[in-house]
């Protein structure tokens, strides 16, 4: 399809150019946001504080704000509250009765759930808010240094309204990419954050190249490492399983008798790259509350300690860690899967068109065949994206290397890339043949 498309037929479609630009315009006022701080803060002290705390959860989650968190800017908190409400509400569909019917209520249930997602959007929002405002207050008084430069009470209010503001502008900066540009806009703008903190990790490595803390050996394996792992992504996002679909016998123009047949794709990874996005929030924003109370209650009680304990046993890379986030990476797999690829729906429509799987009975035969190789076919891709997203970051933090654009960031630029491209090249193909109807109805015209 990509070999087809030329730059003249890019540069003839002003509507995906509108897209583009759109898309574009909108990944900067989220770049400029990220820049913004909060107030009431001392810049200056509060980088010295977050350079003493290098290594932990904070780059973790630092990496997906695109430095936002670093900043304490508007959108520190970036969308993860959203995804987390998103889970909930989702979780919740599946467990409920009441919210399962709603959701069958088509467009209006879908705008109903929405709406409840965006309420648990400012609730977790407002949660988190606070235990950062709380951390903050102390951050540093061991060592003298005061992040916090205005009334301890009015900090708090500000920063949870300011942190809410910025939270839903960006879901909503989220929708109107979708809607209006090109592209997921929500996946868009944590790639967005991955992709701008890149040069930074970059320069890290090749600064301690530099300084002799790591091998110039070492420091091109992780580069054939990261080449590799890319190419390794690409080729099984591409990988599907094809199952072969039968409709009866028709009449040619000829008049001969001839079956039609077609495939029904089934992608190794259906889920694409929400497993990791969905396990990540539901770990980084109890660790993120976690981090900050920590600092506020530490020594004060039992609970201080327990909290402080908690997140030296949760840090990026520690054994406990990891093994939460391939659980939740699995699960997240299996129930997305389930959520976005019905088997009964899907049976339920072959037979209605007449079509069917050769040896497989239509009907509930057929639905149970293709819940089995939805099943067998979702174990691979789990066990692919937790491949992906642990073996390189385990690897990184034993070699004690500082590059946290590990496995789950790759995934996520490249199937968003490999996304948004494909859109782009759906949009020009459907130019394409746009221009070959307008072609045909004047040539029709003319012989008339």
């Amino acid at each position: 399809m990509a070999a087809n498309i030329s730059l003249s037929q890019f540069a003839k479609a002003s509507d995906l150019k509108k897209r583009l630009w759109f898309t574009l315009g909108a990944l900067i006022v989220f770049r400029l946001l990220s820049h913004v701080p909060l107030p009431g803060l001392d810049p200056r002290a509060l980088q010295t504080l977050f350079d003493t705390t290098k290594g932990g959860v904070l780059d973790f989650f630092n990496t997906f704000s695109g430095g936002a968190l670093t900043r304490m800017s508007l959108i520190a908190l970036g969308v993860m509250p959203y995804i987390t409400a998103s889970i909930v509400i989702q979780l919740a569909t599946s467990l409920s009765p009441t919210l399962a019917a709603i959701k069958k209520e088509g467009e209006s249930g879908r705008k109903k759930l929405n709406q409840y997602t965006r309420y648990g959007t400012v609730l977790l929002t407002a949660i988190q808010g606070y235990f950062i405002a709380v951390g903050l207050e102390s951050w540093g008084a061991s060592a003298g240094l005061e992040a916090v430069i205005v009334d301890p009470y009015l900090f708090r209010v500000t920063t949870v309204i300011s942190l809410i503001g910025g939270t839903m502008f960006l879901m909503w900066l989220g929708e109107q990419i979708t809607s209006r540009g090109i592209g997921n806009g929500v996946s868009l703008i944590i790639m967005a954050g991955i992709v701008s903190q890149l040069p930074t990790a970059l320069a890290n490595v090749f600064e301690s190249g530099r300084t002799g803390s790591l091998s110039p050996i070492l420091i091109i394996g992780v580069l054939i490492l990261v080449v590799g792992m890319v190419a390794f992504i690409v080729f099984m996002e591409r990988a599907q399983r094809r199952v072969l679909i039968q409709y009866p016998k028709r009449q040619t123009a000829r008049g001969h008798m001839q079956a039609d047949k077609s495939h029904l794709p089934l992608k190794i990874n259906t889920a694409n790259v929400i497993p990791p996005i969905f396990a990540s929030s539901l770990l980084l924003m109890p660790l993120t509350i976690s981090q900050f109370a920590g600092k506020r209650i530490a020594g004060e009680s039992m609970w201080g300690d327990f909290i402080i304990a908690v997140n030296q046993y949760l840090q990026h890379g520690t054994p406990l860690y990891m093994a939460l986030y391939a659980g939740g990476i699995i699960f997240f797999c299996f129930f997305y899967t389930a959520v976005v690829f019905n088997p009964e729906e899907t049976a339920d429509n072959l037979k209605r068109y007449g079509g069917f799987i050769p040896g497989i009975r239509p009907g509930k035969t057929t639905a149970d065949y293709l819940d089995y190789v939805l099943t067998r076919i979702t174990v691979l891709g789990a066990a692919y994206l937790t491949f992906i997203c642990l073996v390189p970051e385990f690897l990184f933090a034993q070699a004690k290397i500082p590059f946290y654009l590990g496995g789950t960031s790759l995934l996520i630029v490249v199937n968003v890339t490999i996304d948004t491209v494909t859109q782009i090249q759906s949009h020009l193909l459907a130019h394409q043949y746009g221009d070959l109807i307008k072609k045909a109805k004047l040539k029709g015209g003319m012989r008339r």
